[in-house]
């Protein structure tokens, strides 16, 4: 029987599939059944910042109190806000939201998971800034949380931020995150930089223990009978691993921390690719929408399958084996090879 266990961010796990953030991982049957299919670790549904913001401003009225739990003066706290990425639409459903769902309701939800699961639980907060709400990263660890995944959405299209002022985000929310917890930390981000692979490796530096390569960005449509604004496909297709695939394979061995590979990636063949690649694990989603949770079952099966037909005993026996540098023609990744494609097609 071949041995699927890895490490990620320093911690052990059965396998490498992790079941991904999303509406699925908010209910404790849930998280039961994906340790029970198999999966490696389980990243529970985001909180947003919003929701951090909303809460803290609403909460916290006295002085002293938030000298207390912030380690500075309330007016100071709320001088410093940052509302760059603030939309008036988003903020008045992310307060609607927050008053439903609470920090502390969080915060219980991670002690409920530790005690019904065995895997690592890692808590996620989706964020834009880097306002002085890092101070619930200790609070997630007093809760029992293995680790924390920042969901880190900037879109970079205000034309008066420059690509330097929008990269520094990143490592100026995971500065403040640090100093209020010794939880390994990783970042899921998106891949809208003016240069990719050097901004990749400048964040890999700073000292986060991994990078999920790529988040997924909410896609608009149009609905041309009404006129208004609409959702596009929210649940990713096989076809959109291919993206993911190319940059984890150029990147492997280059950052300075591990590499989950997301998008796309919904069979056993797929998340072979990726440890071939050089990714230590990788999350899934949208195939456990699409085929259940046991559908992580049936692709760890798929990777044993094809591991026993190459003979390979263990993730370490190929992991980064077709990465960019092990290649014997590294440009195969880097150069489209389009000549060559459509040259057989008639």
């Amino acid at each position: 029987m071949a041995d699927l266990s890895t490490s990620y961010m320093g911690l052990k796990l059965k396998s490498p599939i992790i079941a991904g953030s999303s509406g699925l991982s908010t209910s404790v049957k849930n998280l039961v059944e994906m340790e029970k299919y198999g999966a490696g670790a389980i990243v529970l549904k985001s909180i947003f910042e919003e929701q951090i913001r909303y809460e803290t401003e609403k909460l916290i009225t006295d002085r002293t109190e938030a000298i207390k739990v912030m380690g500075k003066a309330y007016d100071d706290i709320l001088s410093e806000k940052d509302d760059v990425y603030t939309y008036q639409e988003a903020q008045s459903y992310l307060t609607n939201f927050a008053q439903e769902h609470t920090l502390n309701e969080y915060l219980n939800f991670i002690r409920e998971a530790k005690k019904a699961v065995s895997i690592p639980v890692i808590a996620s907060i989706n964020c834009v800034s880097a306002y002085k709400w890092q101070y619930f990263a200790r609070r997630i660890q007093e809760a029992g949380a293995d680790a924390i995944e920042l969901n880190i959405y900037v879109l970079p299209s205000d034309p008066s931020r420059s690509s330097v002022q929008n990269e520094q985000i990143y490592t100026e929310i995971y500065n403040e995150v640090k100093k209020y917890t010794t939880l390994p930390v990783s970042i899921k981000l998106g891949y809208y930089f003016s240069s990719l692979s050097s901004t990749l490796q400048l964040i890999s530096q700073s000292g986060i223990s991994a990078m999920v390569l790529f988040n997924r960005p909410y896609s608009p449509d149009l609905d041309i009978r009404t006129n208004s604004l609409t959702s596009g496909g929210i649940l990713s297709q096989p076809g959109e691993h291919y993206h993911t695939l190319r940059w984890v394979a150029m990147l492997a061995g280059k950052l300075g921390c591990d590499i989950a590979a997301a998008t796309g990636i919904q069979d056993g063949d797929t998340v072979a690719k990726m440890i071939l690649a050089g990714a230590n694990t990788v999350q899934v989603t949208s195939c456990l929408y699409k085929s259940g949770i046991e559908q992580l079952q049936v692709m760890l099966q798929g990777l044993e399958n094809w591991m026993k037909e190459m003979n390979y005993n263990s993730l370490d026996d190929f992991r980064g084996k077709m990465c960019q540098s092990n290649l014997e023609n590294p440009a195969v990744f880097e150069r489209v090879q389009f000549m060559k494609l459509y040259s057989e097609i008639e």
